[in-house]
């Protein structure tokens, strides 16, 4: 069968993901088990490829704006998803920031002893300041190099905007240009931040498809992420890590009775806008859903919107499709059978 890094470098299939943060840090290792086992329990309902676990950072030189949620220091990404993965049969994308001087030590530790084989590369939080460990130009080209190993990086449409590119002394944003030069490192495929305008996310797919058919590139898939909202405070947090809502769209969802509710259904509608906007343009498509609190109304949220967005997306395709289920273990006294009866699978 197919590797998820098979799946997301395949650009002829869909991939679904699901996001998850590790434990904080120091929680005792059999109170991690509990936790993946807890996440795996609720999420194995749903037909995800693998899943996501990020790497959370303080950022202190994002932005001047206080954080909504206070910074809680969490565990290792590479520890949590090799227990995801032993306890699920799913592979993970394992995030890791670039801005760690242990990085060479941490790939040798994903690769060798956590045995993963997908990682996705985040940059500095910021230009500004000192950083230790590699630049992302250096982190691409270490990976690249372990055997392996494969990489995708993030993408953000914030960052593909006129303001943004007239911030930076530009005509004309550059965030697609980014694309082709991860793409040309060696970036497998890429997955965006959490996505409230369609706008923005249709300039940079449009964009990157034409540079990609200028340049004689094959566009790699581009895995949309989508996170539900039900409060104020959830929706200050999306906005402080970079995350453009429109105001409308804001006031719409808070002011609902169930705003959770309202966000998926306005999060539906993005993902369809930029299904037809972006019809032939060549840029084969995922989809990640996240819960970036621990809000209950949110968790149970994402469950609701990655069926939802799934089936957009799968429809979106035009050919018949259908959700199966499979035995990850199977149980031991079944392979005892078969060898008494001499027959296999």
């Amino acid at each position: 069968s197919e590797s998820l890094c098979d799946r997301l470098s395949n650009p002829a299939r869909p991939v679904f993901l699901l996001g998850d943060v590790p434990p904080a840090e120091g929680t005792p290792p059999h109170k991690c088990q509990e936790i993946a086992n807890k996440f795996l329990s609720r999420s194995r309902v749903l037909a995800a490829d693998g899943y996501i676990v990020y790497d959370i950072q303080d950022e202190p030189g994002r932005t001047d704006a206080e954080r909504p949620f206070p910074f809680r220091r969490v565990m290792d990404s590479s520890g949590h998803a090799s227990l995801l993965a032993r306890s699920s049969g799913r592979d993970c994308v394992v995030y890791k920031c670039v801005a760690d001087r242990e990085f060479d030590g941490w790939l040798e530790r994903a690769r060798r002893t956590h045995g993963h084989s997908c990682v996705n590369l985040v940059g500095r939080a910021s230009s500004k300041g000192e950083y230790q460990g590699p630049t992302i130009s250096e982190a691409m080209a270490r990976v690249a190099a372990a055997d392996g190993m494969e990489f995708g990086c993030v993408c953000i449409a914030e960052r593909h905007t006129v303001e943004a590119a007239r911030a930076r002394g530009r005509d004309y944003p550059t965030e697609h240009l980014n694309m082709v030069r991860k793409h040309r490192a060696g970036a497998g495929w890429f997955i965006s931040q959490a996505v409230y305008d369609s706008s923005q996310t249709v300039r940079l797919l449009k964009d990157y498809a034409a540079v990609c058919r200028s340049e004689g590139l094959a566009p790699r898939k581009v895995v949309l992420t989508f996170a539900p909202v039900s409060r104020k405070k959830t929706m200050n947090f999306i906005k402080w890590l970079g995350v453009r809502v429109p105001e409308e769209a804001e006031a719409e969802i808070l002011s609902a009775e169930r705003p959770v509710d309202r966000s998926i259904g306005f999060l539906c509608d993005v993902l369809r806008e930029i299904l037809a906007e972006c019809a032939g343009v060549g840029v084969p498509l995922g989809i990640s859903c996240e819960s970036v609190s621990i809000f209950k109304a949110e968790i149970d949220g994402v469950h609701e919107l990655f069926r939802r967005l799934q089936c957009i997306l799968l429809d979106s395709r035009g050919s018949p499709w259908k959700v199966s289920w499979v035995e990850v273990f199977p149980p031991a006294n079944c392979e005892a059978d078969e060898e008494e009866s001499g027959e296999g699978a």
